[in-house]
Order: C-alpha cells, then sequence, then structure tokens
C-alpha cells in the first residue's frame, strides 16, 4: 500500500546503520528493547495507551495477576475471601511487600490506587457504582463491602490491560484522577530511572534489588517474577529502517512492532526470530467524537459505513500476509465466543462508495473541516488513519490530517474542546483482544457519556445491555446480548470496527523464555 510505504521515512534496499547514543554497559546485563512508540505518559490509571500499561508492569504490581488459563491469581495479596453472601472481599498482603522508596505497601495504599483507579478504568467504574465501602482492617489486611454481589472484582482488580489497577503509594494515589501522576513510585521488578529518561529518545530500567518475588514459578503476568536483566533500556526508533539495522546488528534486542515491509528481511537473518508473541491480537478502531458536530450526529457517523474496506486497513498496517490479520470484524474480537455476524454485512457486504456519498449528503453535512489526528511515530496507527482519511475524503469530507508525536495525540484526545480550539473530530487506535472480547471491559462499546472513553460517547441502550451481560445466567444468554449490542453498534455508529491485527515481534534468538500470548513481559527473560 502507499500509505504503508509513505511512512518508512527513507527505508531502502540498503538499511542504513544506527547511531545508539551513550554506553549500555554489558550487554549481558542489559536488555535493550524497541517499543511501539514513545512512551510519552508514565501514569497507567490516567491513560490508556498500552505503552503506558507496558511500563506500568515493569515498575507497578497488582493485587492479583492473570495466570496463563486467564484466571486471576493473588499477587501482591497474600490470600483473599469472599463472604458467603458475596458482599465482602477480604483482602491481606504479603508481608515483605515495600515500595521503591523503601516504605511498605500498606493497606492504606492499595484502598487509595483502587479509588482513584475506579474513577478512569471501564471496570473500576462498575465497582464505583456497587461499591458499599472500602476499609483497612490492619495494615496488611482490608476489606471491599459492595451493594450486590459481583463475582468478576477479583479478576477486574488483577486485569493486565489498560486502565492497570496500579498500586501505588497512597500520597500520589491521592492525586486526581483525572491529572496524571508525574512520580513513578511502585512495588514491581523493575524501578524507573526518571533521572534517565527521555521522551522520544530513551526510557531505562533498573533491576529492584528488593523486590521478593512470588515462590510458586512465572504463571503468565502471575507468579514468581524474577528478573535475569539488570537493566533494560527502552529505546524509541521511529524509522523502521533504523530499529531494523540495529536488531540486525545486535544494537537491540527486541523491537516490539516490527514493520511489515522489512519482516523478509529479518527473517533472512538466522540471528532473529519473527513471531506473533500477542496471540489475542488487537481491534483497531475508528472512534468518532460525539460532542461537536459533525459526528454529534448519528446519520454523519453512520454515512461511513458503507466505504469502509476493512482489508485496505488492514494492508496498509501490516502487509499484504493475511496471517498477520483478520477481516471482517465486528464489534468484538474475531474467534472468541461473542463473537457474531449480526449486521456483520454492513462492512463485509460489497463496498459502496456512491452510497457512502448518497448518505453523507442526506445527513445534512455541511462541509465544515474534519479534524483527523495522526501520529507521526506509530507506524501501524499511522497507516490506519492515513486510510480513514483518504476513504472520508471520496466520501466527501473536507478532511484536516494532522500529524503529531505519540504523546501530543494523546494530551489531544483527552480534550473536549471544538476542534477549531485544539479538539479533534476522528482518531484510529486499536485495542487489545482480550479487551473487546466481552461487554464489561469493551471501552469503546461504552455510552456512558462524559464518564466514558474519550470520544465520549452516550447511550442508555448500550448501557442497560452492558449491565444484563454481568448478569447474564448462562452462555446462551451472554452470546444474545453481544448480538443486540453488535446491531445496536451499526445503529449508533459509536466507532467503527478496522479488522484484527496480529503484528509479529521480533527479537534476537539469545534471547529464551519469552512469555507469548500478552503483552511484551520483562521478567523470566534471560540471554543465553
Amino acid at each position: 500500500m502507499i500509505q504503508r510505504r509513505a511512512l518508512m521515512l527513507g527505508t531502502g534496499a540498503t538499511l542504513a546503520m544506527p547511531r545508539v547514543v551513550g554506553a549500555q554497559g554489558s550487554a549481558a546485563r542489559t536488555l535493550r528493547f524497541i517499543p511501539q512508540g514513545n512512551l510519552a505518559n508514565i501514569d497507567p490509571i490516567w491513560t490508556t495507551t498500552t505503552l503506558a500499561r507496558n511500563h506500568a508492569l515493569m515498575v507497578f504490581d497488582t493485587l492479583f495477576g492473570l495466570g496463563r488459563d486467564f484466571k486471576p491469581k493473588p499477587q501482591m495479596a497474600e490470600g483473599a475471601e469472599t463472604s458467603a453472601d458475596g458482599l465482602t472481599l477480604t483482602i491481606k498482603l504479603r508481608p515483605e511487600l515495600r515500595f521503591h522508596d523503601a516504605t511498605p505497601v500498606r493497606a492504606q495504599d492499595c484502598i487509595a490506587s483502587i479509588t482513584r483507579w475506579s474513577k478512569r478504568d471501564v471496570l473500576g467504574q462498575r465497582l464505583g457504582q456497587l461499591l458499599e465501602e472500602m476499609k483497612p482492617l490492619e495494615d496488611d489486611r482490608f476489606e471491599i463491602r459492595l451493594k450486590r454481589p459481583w463475582p468478576g472484582l477479583i479478576g477486574a482488580l488483577g486485569k493486565a490491560s489498560a486502565n492497570l489497577c496500579a498500586i501505588m503509594p497512597e500520597r500520589l494515589a491521592r492525586t486526581d484522577p483525572f491529572t496524571q501522576v508525574t512520580e513513578v513510585v511502585g512495588s514491581g521488578p523493575y524501578r524507573f530511572r526518571a533521572d534517565q529518561w527521555v521522551p522520544g529518545s530513551l526510557a531505562a530500567y533498573e533491576r529492584n534489588a528488593d523486590y521478593v518475588a512470588r515462590d510458586e514459578p512465572r504463571d503468565f503476568l502471575a507468579g514468581g517474577k524474577r528478573v535475569y536483566f539488570d537493566r533494560v533500556e527502552w529505546r524509541v526508533m521511529p524509522d523502521p529502517a533504523t530499529a531494523a539495522a540495529a536488531l540486525q546488528a545486535g544494537e537491540a534486542d527486541w523491537w516490539e512492532t516490527p514493520l511489515a515491509d522489512l519482516l523478509p528481511v529479518l527473517r533472512r537473518n538466522r540471528d532473529i526470530a519473527v513471531e506473533v508473541v500477542n496471540t489475542a491480537g488487537a481491534l483497531g478502531v475508528l472512534r468518532f467524537n460525539h460532542l461537536h458536530p459533525p459526528f454529534d450526529r448519528v446519520e454523519v457517523r453512520r454515512a461511513l459505513f458503507p466505504a469502509i474496506d476493512q482489508k485496505s486497513f488492514m494492508q496498509a498496517a501490516l502487509g499484504e500476509d493475511p496471517a498477520l490479520w483478520q477481516v471482517p470484524a465486528g464489534a468484538f474480537t474475531p474467534g472468541t465466543p461473542l463473537a457474531n455476524d449480526t449486521g456483520l454485512e454492513i462492512l463485509s457486504g460489497p463496498r459502496d462508495l456512491a452510497k457512502a456519498q448518497a448518505a453523507l449528503k442526506a445527513s445534512g453535512y455541511d462541509g465544515r473541516k474534519v479534524v483527523v489526528l495522526q501520529p507521526s511515530d506509530f507506524p501501524t496507527l499511522a497507516a490506519l488513519a492515513e486510510v480513514a482519511a483518504d476513504t472520508m475524503r471520496k466520501v466527501g469530507f473536507t478532511v484536516d490530517l494532522q500529524s503529531m508525536d505519540w504523546g501530543t495525540l494523546v494530551q489531544r484526545r483527552a480534550s473536549r474542546e471544538p476542534p477549531e480550539k485544539g479538539g479533534w473530530n476522528v482518531f484510529c487506535t486499536t485495542w487489545e483482544g482480550l479487551d473487546v472480547s466481552v461487554p464489561g471491559s469493551h471501552q469503546p462499546l461504552r455510552g456512558n457519556g462524559a464518564q466514558g472513553w474519550f470520544g465520549w460517547a452516550t447511550s442508555d441502550p448500550r448501557e442497560k445491555l452492558r449491565e444484563a451481560w454481568f448478569d447474564a445466567p448462562d452462555a446462551a444468554a451472554e452470546k444474545r446480548i453481544a448480538e443486540a449490542l453488535q446491531a445496536l453498534v451499526w445503529e449508533e455508529a459509536p466507532f467503527i470496527p478496522l479488522g484484527l491485527l496480529r503484528p509479529p515481534q521480533a527479537y534476537r534468538r539469545s534471547l529464551t523464555n519469552m512469555v507469548t500470548g500478552g503483552p511484551p513481559i520483562f521478567w523470566g527473560v534471560r540471554r543465553g
């Protein structure tokens, strides 16, 4: 695709050698990682970006962790007990827990962290609705009392996706949840070296020598988090050619999102492995701003459906190989139990540009400029935005595609100002497959307005169906609810699914014991 190749920033047949700044020390003790983009936001409760979540998994810990069987296991918690009536969860902390500032982790820290998280996260907000009281019983023990039972509470506290319920000291957790925490003090296996952080270039982490791992073996995102590198460096390389050259030269160990066009070159190198690590994939999403014209009107949003070609979006982002993506994709992750075909012909049927143009004309769209945000340093998302802008122009929208670095985009999409005052109309992103496989954690599906995800869509019917899903008596009932929700997505157009991406990762074969099936994990990984 032209859109994808245009993002390669000068990539040619000969890959230029990178210029790596600064000494790395012993290669055996330093893991050099090229992340998917720039780490610009370090508060995993304030933002939903996967970069902030991946950063947080290194430096923070969670009360529970997701095991390989996708069931939550005690992590910071030594154990937990649910009362017979299902209304009270009592959590006891492990005795050796300490924050990076050497202070002990207390029940009060956990309560403050959960409270802040509950204001931002999609499942945390449900806790806020059901919460009767949280209170410490002792320094290492606290209870959560609910108004009615919620069997999924432990799973919500241990979810590994954004927003992460990261436990931080009470003094930090008392920060307004809509204001970023700028000091990183966790209790996880790595410490963040804020003094060495250069946004757009380097983020450094050092092994937390005081971290006491659980006794049991590593179990996906749970179990013993034992680390074998003294230092991990995230080296931001927006130019894919530079990243590929660094990996081939042994000046980087692991590249999270190699550009599809460079995969053949990497696969020919016997020292490099290329594989899909996150097998659940990520759902591409085109998100509208529902607060401001023209997408405050459903007729305008729906006008795009006949022109959206999911295959074009996927090819632009990941290339021609269909093993790296899947279409058609509906509201729920393809291949998961709640994925369904209800109304899917709106995206899987023949594309009809003339029909889209006629629908836009009938909607009353007045030709006003539509601001589409595009990250300049995030090739996959940049490609999605490029195709979105091109499609919208063909339909008849006046498009203003504004390119900026990912950190600036994340800040801007949080603005509720009109586009002409620094706001926005459309952006494209991805949501991890596990998150959007069920209604409970599906942020783009929410209809809770000002309390919801960026775009701030409002829909009482979607909210009622989501609540019904939590109380569904069996799998058949869950399926019926998912089908009804998907029908509402086509009717109300809170977002448009763009396809399921399964991007590969590339790493030096000298790395062993890699964790597959989820985000990049830095514990358990060894060299040699």
